[in-house]
């Protein structure tokens, strides 16, 4: 076997081996980086009080602490009108916004996604509310007189923000006058970063000019 034959064939199998690992690498960073930081997003964690009369107030919400005034944070309770799931959260505050938030372990410098679907009862004919959500009392969401669409009581809504501090507080909340504001599927996931992933791209392109230049001499 000539020099050049056998150095094409080593060349080969480097150049095979460090294709498939890059291609295992692409597809895990993602992964790796995709992990759910917000605690019981889909209120799926405390039970109804009464889950034949939704109306019954469940105070426990594992996970998040409420801020307001007494009086409109009884508003907020698990309710079984989920967007997924058997559960949600309804705000039932009338006079003021009344929230619920929790800290997140962050990456200073990070990039994140806050994602969740937002519904509501009221309709057309009598509507007045208000939904929120801060990142670390700045507030990086506003929606005002959401109404119910038939068959499509859900919208959901996604942000990405960076973080600051390395515990990160998500604060989000409203009020409804007429009715109730419904929260589910709440996440803060990291945004993968696409360098890592062109990086290797770019690597396996480069191997895979050199394999045909190699091959051409051979």
């Amino acid at each position: 076997m000539k020099l050049t034959k056998k150095l094409s064939i080593i060349i080969f199998s480097f150049t095979t081996t460090l294709v498939s690992n890059a291609v295992i690498t692409g597809t895990y960073i993602p992964v790796a980086q995709a992990i759910e930081l917000v605690k019981n997003g889909s209120f799926e964690l405390d039970n109804l009080v009464d889950p034949n009369n939704p109306n019954t107030t469940n105070p426990n919400i594992t996970g998040w602490n409420k801020s307001g005034d007494p009086f409109d944070t009884s508003g907020i309770k698990i309710s079984n009108f989920p967007q997924s799931g058997n559960q949600g959260l309804a705000i039932g505050s009338f006079v003021n916004p009344a929230y619920i938030s929790q800290n997140l372990a962050t990456t200073i410098g990070s990039n994140y996604n806050l994602s969740f679907s937002l519904g509501t009862d009221e309709d057309s004919s009598q509507v007045d509310n208000i939904f929120q959500a801060f990142i670390d009392e700045s507030k990086v969401f506003e929606k005002t007189n959401s109404i119910n669409t038939a068959g499509n009581p859900f919208t959901q809504y996604d942000l990405n923000f960076v973080a600051t501090k390395s515990s990160t507080e998500l604060k989000l909340g409203g009020r409804a006058s007429y009715g109730f504001l419904y929260l589910d599927s709440v996440s803060v996931k990291p945004v993968p970063e696409p360098s890592a992933i062109g990086g290797i791209a770019v690597t396996a392109g480069l191997l895979g000019i050199c394999l045909k230049r190699k091959k051409a001499i051979s």
